[in-house]
């Protein structure tokens, strides 16, 4: 019972964490100290102090010289860089995928998410699922991570997508800028079916190229926000974390 309940608050400050941080509640460059955070918990110090760890892992925090940690800050530079990063893992997870063969049973999985992902777009600006499309967004995203059969890019992935900012649908509000945001969801998703017929005939250097031009989504969004739909801002949490 210990055991368990340990794992279970270290679970709760993880996700209690997490979420204060993303959501700018926790501003960059707060120190954070593990005792005033198990008291306000209202647990030990260990799982805040392993919650920590893990979100220095995922790099959200920071460790601090002498000990302790503090929230990161991040710049434009530095999410346009995330961004990247996932754009290559992606590109190289969709090369090997098309390289090595996929087994027909995975083609078919990630189809059934595509289809899933046409319901969500829908005609009309008024038809488009956000929300729904968010989450089967991410799970496309899984499985391409998966059809590598790389644990290496499928670890390193997750890492990077762990920063908000830099995950597959960091910018897209819920119904917010529908119809610049339905433009950009209609070619995601033509990238979708694309990037799935390269892999499954087995066309390599086309399948990384349409994953990397693929992550380029997200910076177009983001450019939009920033640039174009400044009012937006607020409404995307992950920018809570970025600094000009």
């Amino acid at each position: 019972m210990a055991v368990s309940s340990g794992n279970t608050h270290s679970k709760r400050a993880l996700f209690d964490l997490r979420q204060r941080i993303i959501s700018g509640n926790i501003p960059g460059g707060t120190r954070l100290y593990e005792v005033a955070l198990a008291e306000e918990l209202a647990i030990s110090r260990t799982p805040v102090r392993e919650a920590m760890s893990r979100l220095t892992e995922e790099g959200l925090l920071e460790r601090v010289a002498g000990g302790g940690f503090m929230v990161r800050s991040f710049t434009f530079s530095d999410v346009i860089d995330a961004i990247e990063i996932r754009g290559v893992l992606e590109g190289t997870a969709a090369r090997l995928a098309a390289e090595k063969g996929v087994a027909g049973s995975k083609l078919v999985d990630i189809k059934a998410i595509v289809a899933k992902l046409d319901d969500c777009v829908g005609m009309g600006p008024d038809d488009v699922k956000f929300d729904e499309y968010s989450e089967l967004n991410a799970d496309f995203h899984t499985e391409l991570a998966n059809l590598s059969e790389s644990d290496l890019i499928i670890r390193e992935l997750n890492r990077a997508k762990s920063l908000p900012f830099a995950s597959p649908s960091a910018f897209l509000p819920d119904k917010a800028g529908i119809n610049t945001f339905k433009r950009s969801l209609v070619i995601a998703q033509d990238q979708h079916r694309m990037l799935v017929s390269a892999i499954e005939r087995r066309e390599g250097a086309r399948a990384e190229a349409i994953a990397r031009e693929h992550a380029r989504i997200a910076r177009g969004n983001l450019e939009y926000v920033l640039n174009d739909q400044t009012d937006l801002i607020e409404k995307l949490p992950s920018l809570a974390l970025v600094k000009d």
